[in-house]
């Protein structure tokens, strides 16, 4: 007889968690994240560029931004905001935009197994006069393994504690 497995005894896969200690406190953390003069100076993976920002940071709010690539390919993308709680929290969902802002399908900057729209939450913690940063991406880790995603957050993460070690 063979064997049955039912929906609730499959394992559910694991979801892309970065967890950070940056030598800030929580405050600036939090402000990189949240204001545009600071985010533009290190979002993206290493190579990046952030050409454009607009944020407007409370539930609801957006914020719309163009990463550059090496090569000069302009890759927009939102978020709109679904909690604030400063200095402690942010969640957004995420998704790939055009110049003037508007979702678009994630196939039209190659990536067509990506999900429209994917909920990001990173919370801010004290860690004895450091900031420990987490954040979870809602989309499958061999799926953020697979488009660069896990590599992308990384190196932003990697570039966001370079910038704050210039503070």
């Amino acid at each position: 007889m063979a064997a049955r497995t039912s929906l609730a005894s499959q394992a559910v896969e694991r979801e892309l968690v970065i967890t950070r200690v940056l030598d800030a406190p929580r405050s600036l953390v939090f402000k990189a994240w949240t204001e545009p003069e600071h985010f533009v100076r290190w979002w993206g993976p290493n190579g990046f560029t952030t050409p454009y920002c607009k944020m407007d940071v409370r539930p609801g709010g957006v914020t719309h931004f163009c990463m550059r690539s090496p090569e000069g390919r302009d890759y927009w993308g939102r978020w709109v905001y679904r909690e604030i709680a400063p200095p402690e929290r942010i969640v957004f969902t995420d998704s790939f935009a055009d110049e003037d802002g508007n979702a678009v399908e994630p196939a039209l900057y190659g990536m067509p197994d990506w999900p429209f729209e994917t909920l990001v939450t990173v919370t801010f913690a004290e860690d004895q006069g450091k900031t420990k940063l987490t954040l979870h991406h809602a989309v499958a880790l061999s799926l953020a393994e697979n488009t660069g995603a896990m590599q992308g957050w990384s190196e932003a993460i990697d570039r966001l504690a370079a910038e704050l070690a210039k503070a």
